[in-house]
This record gives C-alpha cells, structure tokens and sequence, in this order.
C-alpha cells in the first residue's frame, strides 16, 4: 500500500461496504410436476386432463356408461379386479376443477419430490387399491348376510380421491412438525366431518382409511427422502 508523505502512517483503502445478501429465488415451479423432476407426477397428471376433456366433451349417456364400467363397486370387482381398479383411476370424480385434482398436482408433486416416483406412485396406488377394499369388501359381506340389499353391489364408486388422500398422509410425515400438526389436523377434521355428515359413508371411511395408509407409509418413506439440493435441481 501507498504511504501518504509527511505523516507517515499507513492509508488504507476505503472499506466497501458488503453487497446486500439476495434473497433465494422462489421457485413457484417447483410446485407443479415436470417431466424431468417429477415424471410419475407429470404423466399421470396429464392422462387426467385428457381424460377430464373427454369427460366435458362425451354425452352424459355416454359418460354414465364409462364410469359404470370403470366403478369399482362389488360386482365389478368379482369379476375383474385387474380392469376395474387402474380404469377407476383414469376419472376426477367432479372434474379438472375439483379440489381433488388440485391436491392430486400439488401433493403428488411436492411427494415425489421428496422420494421418488416409485414410491410416490406406490403411496398413491396403495391407498387407492388398499381402502376401496377395505370399503367394498364389508358391503359385500353385508349383502352376503342380508344385511343390505343387492342393489349394493352395483354402487359407483371410481376416481382418485383415495390415492389422493394417502398422499397426504405420507406427505404429512416428511414435513416439518408445524406443517405436520397442522395438515394431518385440517384433512382429518375435514374427513370426520363429511363422515358425519353421514352423505356417503362409505367413501368418507375410504378416505379416513387411505390417509392411515399414508401414515402408515412414514417410517419406509422417511429413509428413501432425497437431499435438498437434488431436489432442487430438478
């Protein structure tokens, strides 16, 4: 360094000041499914949209007739299990704009995320083929017994809603305790009150059922849950 004459001491350059640290960019994005991050997520979710277009475009005859062949009621399920169960899969009971399918985007995104595609569609498929079980299984026996009536059989159950629900629960389990409590509270506050409202009881315990599943779900998933920076790279 430069002396300045005549006083002999050291002159130090001004010190800058430090730059402001930026804030992290916020990656909204990564709250939607791409091909590349969220594969599984993605196209699935994408047969669901082409499914819900055809479900808005077809007649209502039509419609009613696919989602007969597609439910997973008793008789359909005796006969052809393997058929039933993914075709009731491919619809939105309510359509592209029910809460389902908004859930189904963002909980399924933020899930494989977090541990993978495999693992993600497994939650999803377990709840989804575990709790329709566990809801028919006792209707038939209840028909078997003359405990209901025949017609029972034959009731149209179909769509993603149990997949949907045990995504939750297995989210649920990755998350941060005050995002934990919160989120298993208000979708199970949710379910036990449309459970008591007594509308559709047997999808409502279907629901309550495939978010144990989901719960269930969190020892295997806590030890397969990625590093954040490989999360966020994709």
């Amino acid at each position: 360094m430069p002396r300045q004459r005549g006083t002999g001491a050291a002159v130090s350059a001004p010190a800058t000041a430090p730059a402001p640290a930026s804030a992290p960019p916020r990656r909204w994005w990564l709250l939607l499914p791409t091909p590349a991050g969220t594969p599984f997520t993605f196209g699935y979710t994408v047969l669901l949209a082409v499914t819900s277009v055809l479900a808005a475009v077809a007649g209502p005859h039509l419609m009613h007739a696919v989602y007969q062949g597609s439910s997973t009621d008793v008789a359909h399920l005796l006969r052809a299990p393997s058929v039933v169960l993914p075709a009731s899969a491919l619809w939105i009971a309510g359509g592209v704009l029910s809460p389902y399918a908004l859930a189904f985007v963002l909980v399924l995104t933020a899930l494989e995320r977090r541990v993978g595609g495999a693992y993600a569609a497994g939650v999803f498929l377990a709840g989804h083929v575990l709790a329709t079980l566990a809801t028919e299984v006792p209707v038939g026996l209840a028909v078997l017994f003359g405990h209901l009536p025949g017609s029972s059989l034959h009731r149209l159950d179909y769509g993603i809603s149990f997949g949907v629900a045990a995504s939750v629960g297995a989210l649920a389990g990755l998350l941060n305790p005050w995002l934990r409590v919160p989120l298993l509270a208000l979708v199970t506050g949710l379910l036990l009150d449309a459970l008591l409202a007594f509308a559709d009881p047997m999808t409502d315990w279907g629901h309550l059922i495939a978010l144990a599943i989901g719960v269930a779900s969190w020892p295997l998933l806590r030890r397969r849950v990625r590093p954040e920076k490989s999360r966020a790279a994709h």
